[in-house]
């Protein structure tokens, strides 16, 4: 009897140990992530853990709270924790079996800040066992963060340059029309005394006796028939018309003892005109005209169409096509600007004798920042509505590295011209350098049209993550930018043949070599490059002690 009560009490008592013992510390063998070593892409740090609850390990009656935390000398950032219960809770959240146990998949993202350089990814582990809760210790699956997308090449870009629109020869033409009646082509005396016709000769007789400021290139005669009347009657007409334009304007060249070619051409049937003089008339029936006009393409039956159409008829008669029956007189000539030396000796003698472009152009015969800076305050000075110089302006302390007289100018010339191309560009570098990269996404949709769009847009991808999208924006560009996006996106070669070529190479540049050659597992390269970098930046050089890149190259960074 005794035995008998024996047996079923040592069953308790085992069941009740058994049910009452705390889970144990689990091994990091249990862990993995990806990717390996934690790496901030566009501002975050994510990462996907696996993991693995063994078997007979979770207990039945369990809830495990499962938290992610990141963690650095002074501080620590904890992701969204995941809970898991025992066969026997009920819930809803995923259930690991006793006997199996059971696996996980976590998606974590954390903020990026610099601490993270040197940090470490732990799970931390909270047991809720029927009225007892507690805690496990704490698991280290990872090492973060390769923080290499963060690196503040931007403050290296090339901001963009708001251009002159000086041209030294501008292409211009004066242009005069001389009528004729239906059916004749003889120059009428009142023609020849029109005002028009006035003006065109005196601004030939201007551009030819100026050879300094004018170069005249010719004089083209076109002449017209209306679209009325045969084929053959029209091109006589026309043909006429043409010749006899042209022996008047022979014999105005020679009397003014100018000489330049005269270059004729005629038209017999000036559909064309027709259809722009019908296009843009108030008469009756336009509509039904115009589609006349596009629906047949022969001279004849285009005329007898609408002939067809009498209600319009005689208003086309006596508005349109008499507009039609012209001789067009047009003389090309060159507007000469200033010299270079013209333009550097008016400035510095009299600057106000030059217009906005031409000052804005001198800016750019000197290689000398301080006299740039001078003609960019002149600039300012007699045309502040202007928003270039200010820009230009801008631009110059960008690449000097004052970010905040930069933006001054920048945002100076936004408020003479909110939508400047240049202006929205630059704006946007300098809010990718603070970090607000929403903001930088603003003013980057306002940069079509600017010099360095393209390379803005760039760095802009950089930040957002979009490695490849940021090769692509960059191009040819050779600056560090450029090739940190070709390292993001793993083309090594194409990174070191642009760092290669950058044309100012400072202390990022060669971090960013350093950088290849870790990741193409190239020593001399780490080490050849770091001693530049200590060279021109020791502070980016102690950088280098902490930074994931170079954890197996110890030895080749100090």
């Amino acid at each position: 009897m005794i035995k008998k009560l024996y047996l079923p009490l040592v069953a308790l008592l085992v069941l009740t140990f058994s049910s009452c013992k705390k889970m144990g510390e689990l091994s990091a063998d249990y862990f993995t992530t990806n990717p390996e070593v934690l790496e901030a892409v566009g501002g975050k740090v994510p990462v996907t853990i696996t993991g693995k609850f063994p078997e007979k390990y979770f207990k039945k009656n369990a809830v495990v709270e499962v938290t992610p935390v990141l963690r650095w000398e002074g501080g620590e950032a904890k992701g969204q924790p995941a809970t898991f219960q025992g066969e026997k809770v009920q819930g809803n959240d995923q259930t690991i079996m006793y006997k199996a146990g059971g696996t996980y998949t976590m998606k974590v993202s954390f903020n990026y800040v610099p601490e993270m350089a040197k940090s470490e990814l732990y799970l931390d582990f909270k047991i809720k066992s029927g009225k007892k809760t507690y805690t496990i210790p704490s698991v280290k699956i990872a090492d973060g963060v390769i923080a290499t997308s963060e690196l503040p090449t931007v403050n290296s870009a090339n901001a963009a340059l708001a251009p002159d629109a000086f041209q030294r020869v501008i292409k211009q033409a004066k242009e005069a029309q001389i009528m004729f009646l239906i059916q004749q082509a003889n120059l009428r005396a009142s023609e020849l005394k029109s005002a028009e016709l006035k003006d065109f000769h005196k601004q030939v007789v201007t551009v030819a006796g100026d050879s300094k400021n004018y170069k005249l290139n010719n004089i083209e005669i076109s002449a017209y028939a209306s679209p009325d009347g045969g084929v053959e009657l029209n091109s006589t007409l026309a043909n006429n018309r043409q010749n006899n334009t042209a022996k008047y304007m022979n014999q105005q060249l020679k009397k003014g003892k100018i000489n330049t070619n005269v270059d004729t051409e005629y038209t017999a049937q000036d559909w064309d005109g027709f259809q722009e003089l019908v296009s843009k008339s108030n008469i009756q029936d336009k509509e039904l005209i115009l589609r006349v006009l596009s629906m047949y393409t022969d001279a004849e039956q285009r005329e007898a169409e609408i002939k067809n159409i009498s209600s319009v008829y005689k208003t086309l008669a006596d508005e349109i096509l008499p507009q039609l029956r012209r001789a067009r007189l047009t003389a090309n000539y060159d507007v000469i600007g200033r010299s270079d030396e013209e333009i550097n000796e008016a400035f510095d003698t009299d600057a106000k004798a030059l217009s906005i472009d031409e000052i804005l152009y001198a800016a750019t015969l000197t290689d000398d920042q301080a006299r740039q800076k001078a003609i960019y305050n002149k600039a300012i000075e007699l045309y502040p509505a202007d928003y270039r110089a200010y820009n230009n302006l801008g631009m110059m302390a960008y690449a000097e590295g004052d970010q905040a007289t930069a933006e001054k100018y920048f945002k100076q010339a936004a408020s003479k011209q909110s939508d400047a191309a240049e202006a929205n560009t630059n704006l946007g570098l300098i809010e990718l350098a603070k970090g607000n990269v929403a903001n930088a996404e603003t003013y980057l949709s306002k940069s079509t049209g600017a010099n360095t769009a393209d390379e803005a847009l760039g760095n802009l991808y950089i930040k957002q993550g979009q490695y490849d999208r940021a090769v692509t924006a960059f191009g040819d560009t050779k600056s560090n930018s450029a090739a940190l996006a070709q390292i993001l996106a793993k083309d090594y070669n194409k990174a070191k043949n642009t760092l290669n070529s950058v044309k100012n190479p400072d202390a990022y540049t060669d971090y960013l070599m350093a950088i290849v050659g870790a990741r193409t597992n190239n020593a001399n390269l780490v080490k050849s490059s770091m001693q530049k970098v200590a060279q021109k930046d020791a502070t980016l050089a102690a950088k280098a002690q902490n930074d994931r890149e170079f954890a197996k190259y110890a030895n080749e960074i100090k």
